[in-house]
């Protein structure tokens, strides 16, 4: 008899390890906006203006650029306690970690390396902070509102939508071939476009973080910012409006090369009948409505991911490469 699934809210927040920390804090405080809710010699804890819970972001210092893990929160203390029996039964690595135990302001928890190789928290309770969302004196920036999504690099797509399908994720949209193979998908459990998705290549490893702001124009402040500064070298795409979700962005890299979006502009997905929509690989508009082209950075280059123990998992390749189809707004082959 299966176990049943936790039931996961929404994503959470993400811990990066960075080698510079001050370098960290200049790139995610004073240049996106992020909100310190408490730091240590060791680590930043940052969080949007809208965001009540007590961050949605912990960069901590390391000797090697990684993604420590990614975090959902579910909706009881008991789906804490389903998640531990869950990837218990699938024969996974599972942590159990009390309160005081794991990420500060966070309440019993549960880290797990799920069956994409990812490092993966559940947890429920966290320490709430003040509301900021009209203090506007402090909002400087990209005007960062909150977490919005993960984004993961995987061999296996299909893989990956059969796992959180198994969590009780959503689809809202998919990339697909022309006999229905998929290259990406985009999953929820908020009513958005996505809490994860799924790009194909080499894995396990993490893309990107998706930040939401509220307007589009905050996104071309963004790189408006970092052009006045000089450090126009951290902008790596955009800004454009993707097809797939809709939404306007801009993709920076930080000092350690972790990969960020800027996002704003998707959709409603809560209806019990919503539809997948379904792109088409050879469709140019996919990636950029606009038709403008995708470097291969953004395909090829991603952030590597740490077990349980603090390892860097290994890296197996994709079995299939969005990259390599040839079409006018990629011009990779």
């Amino acid at each position: 008899m299966s176990t049943p699934a936790p039931d996961v809210v929404r994503s959470a927040y993400a811990q990066l390890a960075v080698t510079d920390l001050a370098r960290a804090r200049w790139f995610w405080v004073d240049m996106l906006g992020f909100h310190v809710q408490y730091e240590n010699a060791d680590s930043l804890y940052l969080r949007g203006t809208d965001e009540l819970t007590h961050h949605s972001l912990v960069l901590r210092k390391g000797e090697v650029a990684a993604l420590d893990h990614i975090s959902y929160r579910v909706r009881t203390p008991e789906d804490v306690d389903k998640a531990e029996k869950f990837f218990r039964q699938l024969g996974r690595p599972v942590k159990r970690l009390k309160k005081g135990e794991g990420t500060v302001g966070v309440g019993d928890a549960v880290r797990v390396v799920d069956p994409l190789g990812f490092p993966v928290e559940f947890f429920h309770e966290i320490e709430r902070g003040e509301r900021l969302i009209q203090r506007y004196d402090l909002h400087r920036g990209a005007q960062i509102a909150r977490l919005d999504h993960f984004n993961i690099c995987t061999p296996d797509i299909p893989a990956a939508y059969a796992h959180y399908k198994s969590l009780g994720f959503g689809c809202s949209e998919t990339i697909e071939g022309d006999e229905h193979e998929l290259y990406a998908a985009w999953m929820y459990r908020k009513q958005t476009v996505h809490d994860v998705a799924f790009t194909g290549g080499a894995g396990p490893r993490l893309h990107h973080l998706g930040v939401a702001t509220h307007e589009s124009h905050q996104v071309l402040r963004t790189a408006d910012i970092f052009g006045a500064l000089h450090e126009e070298k951290h902008i790596e795409r955009g800004p454009g409006r993707h097809g797939v979700s809709n939404a306007f962005y801009v993709y920076l890299r930080d000092p350690d090369g972790h990969r960020v979006e800027i996002y704003t502009s998707d959709y409603y997905t809560g209806d019990p009948d919503h539809e997948t929509y379904r792109w088409n690989v050879h469709d140019d508009r996919r990636r950029d409505f606009w038709g403008n082209a995708v470097i291969e950075s953004w395909y090829k280059e991603a952030t590597p991911v740490l077990d349980l123990d603090g390892r860097q998992q290994p890296v197996g390749s994709a079995l299939l490469d969005e990259s390599a189809v040839q079409v006018g707004a990629d011009g990779l082959g």
